[in-house]
């Protein structure tokens, strides 16, 4: 009798979204597939959303409740338990709502009067049609009369909402739907707060996750589980899953990689992580995983393994064996196998069409290619593998694996993952789309360089493409020029016209709290952008407050960026972020209030004709930025 083929099982832990896979997992097996071996693959994440969101999974919650005494619950504790019943009767049909199964329901829950409506449904007072303040539909500036589906998803999405609040103040306060514990093991130097969560008893969203995690290894009976962990947030819940794991299953091996350890992890010295996994690997998952399976099965030496953390005699050492990585023309094709893709929820927190796509719709991730192209941006991490080893695969070989994908999942819906798609590649890539009339809605991330003139951007969107993000980052060109972003305001305005008039929407990422930024300088950015907003360049963007990390230029040469970085503590887990003394003196906490809320009512169409110190605390200065700027770059443009 021949043994049984070496299994693994990649993982996806809690949380990273809730409306369609994390593609890390996708990859991967369609990688270890393509080699012959036996590999599957689950969602952890949405499975424990599934789970606590459920008929019995609240009542869970309302018994948990019920045990906390009366006086120490919080208004919102109390209110849930009051309409337990209410929350019971209609949660299983929200869900099968939000997951497209039961359309028909659309009706009843914008009735206003099917679902239990909590705290989160006070945000629509500030949909109120400003034509008709006194009365009226809250939501029918947004969606008209025929607008009922997605009405309603957004009515579904609050309610959601409400019971997640419920959940994270009256069982885990570390719970959210796109990130769990995230605080435990964010840019923490020590592993003790990880390790002092993991110590606990289990609560109720834990216990739920140990379930989960015994019914997968039953499930599959795996040699070697993978998992991965692109974020902080999922951090806490893929080290709970290796407890269980350790505790039930000692002969398996565990293998941690993803965007977390590859950006935080790569100092590790802490021995205690890997009394939850046994090995950690860096950088792109192929080769340290071929190298990985050879080794479990005796093939190599602990030696020759790549880019992987071990312990061994109680110490944390690095084996990086010299190999050349998997080229990325030959990742194979990614694979959904194995995932439920018919239950994961269409969420509408926005009516913002660009920001919605984010939360909204079954989207088929995939990589135009490995790193950035442009790779200088002295915020960004350009000395890491994911970044700096740049590669492509030709247009017939991404087409093909969009061909392979849409037969698997029945789905056209693409969304390109990469750092910043390059312009030459995406020509190329809707050429061959257009000649093999492949039929396909697509959207991605670049850089809003000249490249994109008006007749690239007609041929991506003849091609699918329905959106594009990019970043603007700090709205000053001599910010600009400091970060080393190669873009100017006036080219971003001619570039994202072209988009939109193509049919093209567009989402800038947008920065404040760079290295000697001034009040000035944040006041003239919001002028910019208000302006990008009214000529209709840009219909959604999102404010990050500038972090300087240790992999980041800024990090590695901070005398050239005006700032000074504050010591960092002993580190032995994790290391990236850094502090830093920017002798301007700016208050960025209070100025992101006021950039936030300005975008937010900039994105619906809210004070786009104000100036723009209305949004902001306390006396600033007037901006320097002329009135009609970017009406004028783009009537140069047309000359």
């Amino acid at each position: 009798m021949s043994a049984r083929p070496f299994r693994v099982l990649s993982l996806i832990p809690p949380m990273t979204q809730l409306n369609t896979p994390y593609p890390s997992t996708a990859y991967l097996t369609g990688f270890l597939r393509s080699r012959g071996f036996d590999a599957v693959q689950e969602d952890l994440a949405l499975a424990l959303v599934l789970t606590l969101f459920s008929r019995e999974g609240l009542t869970g919650v309302r018994d948990a409740i019920v045990n906390i005494p009366k006086r120490e619950r919080s208004a919102l504790a109390h209110d849930f338990v009051e309409h337990f019943d209410l929350y019971a009767g209609t949660i299983d049909a929200t869900i099968a709502f939000l997951q497209g199964r039961d359309a028909t329901l659309a009706h009843r829950i914008c009735s206003r009067r099917f679902l239990p409506e909590g705290p989160r449904f006070d945000a629509l007072d500030v949909y109120v049609d400003p034509d008709d303040p006194d009365g009226g539909d809250p939501l029918g500036w947004a969606f008209g009369a025929l607008g009922s589906y997605d009405r309603a998803r957004h009515l579904a999405t609050l309610y959601l909402n409400d019971i997640a609040d419920v959940v994270r103040d009256a069982i885990d306060p570390r719970f959210e739907f796109v990130r769990y514990a995230e605080s435990l093991a964010m840019a923490q130097p020590t592993f003790e707060p990880l390790a002092s969560a993991l110590a606990a008893p289990h609560g109720l969203v834990d216990a739920c996750l140990h379930q989960l995690t015994l019914a997968a290894i039953k499930r599959h009976q795996p040699d070697l589980v993978l998992l991965s962990v692109p974020f902080p947030g999922a951090m806490y819940a893929a080290l709970r899953i290796g407890q269980t794991i350790k505790a039930h299953y000692p002969d398996i091996r565990i293998s941690l990689g993803g965007g977390f350890p590859n950006t935080e992890l790569r100092e590790l010295k802490e021995p205690r992580v890997f009394d939850y996994v046994d090995f950690i690997t860096l950088d792109s998952g192929e080769r340290p995983l071929l190298a990985l399976i050879d080794h479990l099965q005796g093939k190599r030496s602990a030696q020759r393994l790549v880019r992987c953390f071990v312990r061994e005699d109680g110490v944390v050492r690095y084996h990086n064996f010299m190999e050349a990585d998997i080229p990325f023309e030959d990742w194979g094709t990614p694979t959904w196998d194995g995932l439920p893709l018919d239950r994961y929820l269409s969420l509408l927190d926005m009516l913002n069409p660009m920001h919605r796509l984010w939360s909204d719709g079954r989207w088929n991730k995939l990589t135009v290619a490995h790193g950035c192209y442009w790779k200088k941006c002295s915020f960004c991490d350009v000395t890491l593998d994911y970044i700096s080893r740049y590669e492509t695969a030709s247009a017939t070989t991404l087409v093909d694996r969009i061909e392979a994908i849409i037969a698997e999942t029945g789905q056209t819906g693409f969304h390109f993952v990469d750092e910043a798609a390059p312009p030459k590649m995406l020509r190329a890539l809707a050429e061959e789309l257009i000649r093999r009339n492949v039929a396909i809605s697509w959207w991605g991330n670049i850089r809003f360089e000249k490249s994109f003139n008006p007749e690239l951007c007609q041929l991506l969107a003849d091609s699918g493409c329905i959106a594009i993000s990019g970043g603007l980052e700090v709205a000053s060109d001599r910010l600009l020029k400091l970060m080393k972003k190669g873009v100017s305001v006036e080219q971003v305005a001619r570039v994202t016209r072209g988009f939109a008039e193509a049919g093209i929407l567009v989402h800038a990422y947008l920065m404040y709290g760079f290295p000697t930024q001034t009040v000035q300088d944040t006041v003239d950015a919001l002028e910019y952008v208000r302006q990008l907003f009214a000529a209709g360049c840009i219909q959604s963007g999102y404010f990050h407050r500038f972090v300087c990390t240790v992999h980041s230029p800024v990090g590695q040469n901070p005398e050239e960026y005006g700032v000074t970085l504050k010591p960092l503590p002993p580190v032995s887990f994790a290391k990236n972020d850094v502090g830093f003394h920017d002798p301007s003196g700016v208050d960025h906490d209070t100025l992101g209030v006021a950039l936030n809320k300005a975008l937010y009512n900039y994105m619906h169409g809210i004070g786009l004709d104000d100036e723009v110190r209305r949004w902001f605390h306390g006396k600033v200065p007037r901006s320097q930025v002329p009135k009609h700027f970017i009406e004028r770059a783009l009537q140069f443009a047309e000359r």
